[in-house]
């Protein structure tokens, strides 16, 4: 009886065992089956009496992925940041401090003056003074000029920039290189030519740089001369054009004027008279006179109809007179241009005088009126003649190009650190573009 209970005891205990050697084959096979497939990451249903010993595991398991992903990340920024910044930053002083190549400089200020600005008392008043907006337009075209191909081929002409800039030992990044086009020189001369103005002065200042103190201040006299050559030319241009402008101004005045005298002599040759006025003079004085004797004949008429009768010889004789008088009188009055006008009025050889004088009136102004031109005109060009002898425009150079003493360029520790901080902050935007770009995928 003892024996067959302790076998109704035992049995559920080895079935209940038996159960749970079925679940943990099922876990079994179901972990491989996840692993076959690829999903680590699927959620595994916790068994009663196996939960504790799964989730260390699997805890464990993750960290060891998260601390080998975060070592291999960390790897690569270092790497990037060692290649792209230290390495590079590194060279860049190494460069600046033992290969880039002293660089001397040499400075000169002057200004663009015009004689027709306002005198000044004081030194500075000469330079600071406004003289116009040409002086200003002209200090414009100067800068232009001196950092223009022209300059740069002139320059190349008289020094061989491939000479005076060439490469001193290893700084290939300073010095110039051999059979260079127009172009590549003028980019390199805009690098070593430095031109700054104030408007408010109308002062100019030109630095030039080079390997030789010397060999700099020489090129800044040449950029001296040629910029005073330059303003000569242009004041010299200005004062032809103003020249010529008078003289054209001269020569069509004088045709005029010739015109003028012309169409008055032609006048005079067919009238043959100096001035019709003296004839109207004498035509007035001539009807007064004829006036005068007809009054008189009046009264002596007046006088003998009173002592004879109208038959008589003398009264016969005075009528005829004053009949003759008052023809001649009216004839007088035509010419003057009193009444009705003859059909020829106008004409030079025309009897009315009064059409005459208009005329002669009409030319005579004319040819007064042409001579004041011409004579303006006249004093314009010999103006313009003073003018044209005498420079309007200067190049008032107050400092001499200066002879260096010390290096100045390049500016190694400045070149440097610009050089690390551009690197540093184009690396920093890599970094932080990977890891936007990580955290919105």
């Amino acid at each position: 009886m003892a024996a067959s209970k302790d076998a109704a005891v035992n049995k559920p205990d080895s079935a209940q065992a038996a159960d749970k050697a079925e679940a943990s084959a099922k876990s079994k096979g179901i972990a491989v089956l996840e692993g076959l497939l690829g999903k680590e990451s699927a959620p595994v249903i916790p068994l009663p009496g196996r939960r504790n010993k799964i989730e260390p595991a699997k805890k464990a398991h993750w960290t060891a992925r998260w601390l080998k992903k975060l070592r291999w990340r960390h790897a690569i920024i270092g790497a990037s940041f060692l290649g792209l910044v230290a390495v590079p930053a590194t060279l860049a002083s190494l460069y600046m401090a033992f290969i880039a190549t002293d660089q001397y400089h040499s400075s000169a200020s002057f200004a663009v003056r015009s004689i027709e600005g306002g005198v000044s008392s004081d030194i500075l008043g000469m330079f600071t003074q406004a003289s116009g907006a040409s002086t200003v337009s002209d200090s414009y075209i100067l800068m232009d000029y001196i950092l223009s191909e022209r300059m740069v081929a002139a320059a190349d002409r008289k020094f061989k920039l491939e000479d005076v800039y060439a490469t001193r030992g290893l700084d290939y990044f300073y010095g110039i290189g051999s059979a260079l086009p127009i172009e590549d020189k003028l980019d390199y001369w805009h690098d070593m030519v430095d031109v700054s103005f104030d408007h408010a002065s109308g002062i100019m200042q030109v630095t030039v740089k080079a390997f030789d103190p010397k060999q700099a201040q020489e090129i800044a006299q040449f950029i001296v001369g040629q910029a005073d050559s330059l303003v000569n030319s242009l004041s010299l241009s200005a004062r032809n054009d103003v020249l010529r402008a008078a003289q054209d101004e001269v020569l069509a005045g004088e045709a005029r004027l010739s015109k003028a005298r012309a169409g008055l002599r032609d006048y005079r040759d067919k009238s043959q008279e100096i001035s019709p006025e003296e004839g109207a003079k004498l035509a007035v004085q001539l009807i007064g006179s004829l006036e005068q004797q007809l009054t008189q004949l009046n009264a002596d008429l007046a006088t003998a109809k009173s002592q004879m009768s109208e038959d008589t010889p003398r009264i016969r004789v005075l009528k005829t007179r004053i009949e003759s008088l008052e023809q001649q009188l009216a004839v007088e009055r035509q010419r003057l241009g009193t009444g009705e006008r003859s059909p020829t009025a106008g004409e030079p050889n025309s009897p009315d005088v009064a059409g005459r004088i208009a005329q002669f009136e009409e030319l005579e102004t004319e040819r007064e009126f042409a001579e004041r031109a011409y004579t303006a005109a006249l004093a314009s060009l010999e103006k313009a003649r003073i003018d044209a002898n005498n420079r309007q425009r200067y190049l008032a150079l107050f400092i001499e190009p200066t002879l260096s003493e010390l290096a100045q360029y390049p500016n190694r520790l400045l070149n440097a650190f610009l050089v690390t901080l551009g690197l540093l902050f184009a690396w920093g935007i890599g970094v932080m573009s990977y890891y936007n770009i990580r955290d919105r995928a």
